[in-house]
């Protein structure tokens, strides 16, 4: 039985899990919410879609990345939920503040606060959940974590612009971040940190560590891979709903409904699936699972870009079918693999430099660049489908690096684990 730091057994795993993906949904939720009301923000402030880009990509994704590190070192040698938590509650209020802000330098201000915050989540709970679950289970594990994206994109594209239309988008903010605090309170109650296998003082230079896993290849390639894949969902994922809008005459709300009930569910089936299939293929090697991933990410990359340019919303609305199941699970792979190779003391750390990578890719470059190109084509709905024609395809090489990662994976973990044993 597993114990937590103080010697009594630790909560169900799965009442644990749930937990985590209550906070996960609302880390999305806050993202997507944005998205979700581009267009009354844009009419409120006068803004142009390479602003809004802005605040999409970089206003919230530069200090979510870089301030993951130093708080994924914490997370190695302290209380990882603790950690957790603290950032959830200021993330939270600062998705509150969004529905104060006056203009747009104070609404950039309030979602660099929201990048602050929800910078102490991914590493630590994928640490958290690789802690609470056997190699054996961690496909189906973090297959459950995945579906936040998909209840966050639905809270953030149909609820928030629903509630603006009865109130206002203010109010979306405050409800959303209401809602935050009321579930990290219940998470402080239950979920406790498990042992660990060496004791918390165990310290690793940072450095040394970052240099010890940039030689190996299948972390680069999951690393890399990973980052534009992410580049290229969340690209689309951003500027779905603004396409759908210009695209097919529809409202806000009408379009970001439409946009992710035609994602979400798709994109729940193909987590779980992939969840279950990799749990399933890790029996002959962790590299088959990340070679799902390759094939997975290649699927929904062109899938995206046949929903891109359909002709008409029920095309686009077909293309979404592939597109969501292909695209909902091929992330896990990535997370499970990570996990796979990294030893004990250095999960949380390991995680958060190839994530660094991965989200200064996926939700800096990624929105910002789209915005970007969108005003330099024309805006409008074809300056859009331009923009993603470029950004999209980086999915493809993506998918190429995790192939190259696949082929090196177990050998990878061999090594770095043998290092563990010297030192």
């Amino acid at each position: 039985m597993m114990m937590d730091l103080k010697g009594k057994p630790l909560p169900n795993k799965w009442i644990v899990l749930s937990l985590l993906l209550g906070i996960a949904v609302f880390n999305h939720a806050d993202r997507f919410l944005l998205a979700g009301l581009v267009e009354p923000i844009k009419a409120e402030f006068g803004l142009s879609d390479g602003f809004m880009g802005l605040l999409m990509g970089p206003a919230f994704a530069v200090f979510y990345s870089t301030l993951a590190i130093p708080i994924a070192i914490m997370a190695d040698r302290h209380s990882r939920i603790r950690i957790i938590i603290a950032g959830c509650v200021i993330w939270s209020i600062f998705t509150i503040l969004c529905g104060f802000a006056d203009g747009p330098t104070s609404l950039a201000f309030y979602r660099v606060g929201v990048g602050v915050g929800e910078a102490a989540f991914q590493a630590p709970a994928f640490s958290l959940v690789a802690a609470y679950f056997p190699a054996e289970q961690r496909g189906k594990a973090f297959a459950v974590i995945a579906l936040s994206v998909y209840f966050g994109q639905m809270l953030g594209y149909s609820a928030g612009p629903a509630i603006a239309e009865v109130e206002s988008w203010r109010f979306a903010f405050i409800l959303f971040g209401a809602v935050g605090l009321a579930i990290i309170a219940v998470a402080w109650l239950v979920i406790r940190e498990p042992a660990r296998t060496e004791p918390l003082t165990v310290r690793l230079p940072f450095i040394p560590l970052a240099k010890r896993l940039l030689k190996l290849a299948s972390y680069r390639s999951m690393m890399f891979g990973m980052g534009l894949g992410v580049l290229s969902g969340i690209a689309f994922g951003y500027w779905g709903p603004a396409l759908f809008s210009r695209n097919y005459n529809m409202t806000i709300t009408e379009a970001g409904s439409a946009f992710g009930s035609a994602f979400v569910l798709p994109g729940m089936i193909g987590a779980i699936l992939f969840g279950i299939v990799s749990d399933k293929l890790i029996k002959a090697g962790y590299g088959r699972m990340l070679l799902l991933a390759a094939i997975s990410l290649t699927g929904a990359t062109l899938a995206v870009l046949g929903a891109v340019w359909a002709g008409s919303l029920n095309n686009a609305l077909l293309w979404a079918i592939p597109a969501g199941i292909l695209g909902g699970g091929w992330a896990v792979g990535i997370q499970a693999g990570l996990q796979y190779i990294l030893p004990d003391r250095m999960r949380a750390t390991g995680t958060a430099v190839a994530l660094l990578t991965v989200n200064l890719l996926g939700y800096v470059v990624g929105p910002w660049l789209t915005g970007g190109l969108s005003n330099f084509f024309g805006e409008g709905a074809t300056g859009l489908q331009m923009s993603l024609s470029v950004v999209v395809p980086m999915g493809l090489i993506g998918a190429f690096l995790l192939w190259r990662g696949s082929l090196k994976l177990d050998e990878d973990r061999k090594t770095l684990h043998a290092g563990e044993v010297q030192n």
